[in-house]
């Protein structure tokens, strides 16, 4: 198989780290975006042909659309685009800060829109390609204390469930990657947390208060996770959702159980506000 071009938001930390080593180890040709000069030099000096990097803030819309329209001038084509940039935000909504709300929605939810809005053009000229958004188990399944975090990603679920269906079409697949807790920076580096009310205090939402606590490692290899990620590219038909991680598929599980129990307990009373025709 021919070496192919991914682009990728967030490549200096985390699973967009990891996706970049093995994909460059392997002789593909990786478009990174940090969003710090310099985040990455030890890759760009071992792979000075095979990475480019563009410096990007994914709240920054026009920016997007310039630096992914670069990428495809510089590199002549991007067949696989990663929307991995985003963070993690706990509390309780009632804790948290109109700043924090509209910066998480900015990045998780419009930011991975919006890179998807920019590449769409390029896919549907050279007649197909594959997006892979970077989700979590909490697209599927909530927690108190992460109410505005589960927000972004039922959001970005959605998103990409109905592109999917948009753009098949034009030979464009999608995957959603809901992995559990890895051992990534994502808890320890990028996470923000509110500023506890003490109303909040004993109650479920201050579980997440205790997020960052480096005595409990989370269960999932990042490098493993990766590899599945990449070897999904390689599926035809793309899998709709890749789950990663025990623990993500015990609470997805769970919650959808939980959810079609609720929808299957109305089977007899949905239809009584249906239309009565006399």
């Amino acid at each position: 198989m021919a070496a192919r071009t991914w682009f990728i938001t967030g490549i200096n930390s985390g699973f967009g780290r990891h996706l970049t080593e093995q994909l460059l180890a392997r002789g593909e040709v990786v478009a990174g975006t940090v969003r710090k000069a310099g985040s990455v030099d030890d890759l760009k000096a071992s792979y000075p042909d095979a990475l480019w990097v563009g410096l990007l803030d994914v709240t920054d819309t026009a920016a997007i659309r310039r630096v992914v329209d670069q990428a495809v001038t510089d590199l002549g084509r991007v067949d696989v685009v990663v929307n991995n940039a985003g963070y993690g935000l706990f509390g309780a909504a009632e804790e948290l800060t109109d700043e924090q709300i509209t910066h998480i929605v900015d990045t998780n939810l419009i930011g991975s829109i919006q890179v998807v809005r920019a590449a769409l053009p390029h896919l549907r000229t050279q007649g197909g390609g594959r997006i892979i958004q970077i989700s979590t188990y909490g697209g599927q399944a909530t927690n108190p204390g992460a109410s505005l975090y589960n927000a972004t990603k039922f959001g970005v679920e959605g998103f990409v469930d109905a592109l999917g269906k948009e753009v098949a079409p034009f030979g464009i697949e999608t995957t959603i990657v809901e992995p559990g807790g890895a051992r990534t920076e994502f808890r320890f580096g990028s996470l923000q947390t509110a500023t506890p009310m003490p109303e909040y205090d004993d109650t479920p939402a201050a579980m997440t208060r205790g997020a960052g606590d480096r005595s409990r490692p989370s269960l999932g290899d990042p490098a493993k996770m990766a590899a599945r990620i990449i070897a999904s590219a390689d599926q035809s038909p793309a899998p709709k959702r890749l789950v990663l991680g025990s623990d993500a598929h015990r609470f997805i599980q769970a919650a959808l159980a939980e959810r079609l129990a609720d929808v299957e307990a109305q089977r007899a009373t949905a239809g009584l506000t249906d239309w009565a025709e006399s």
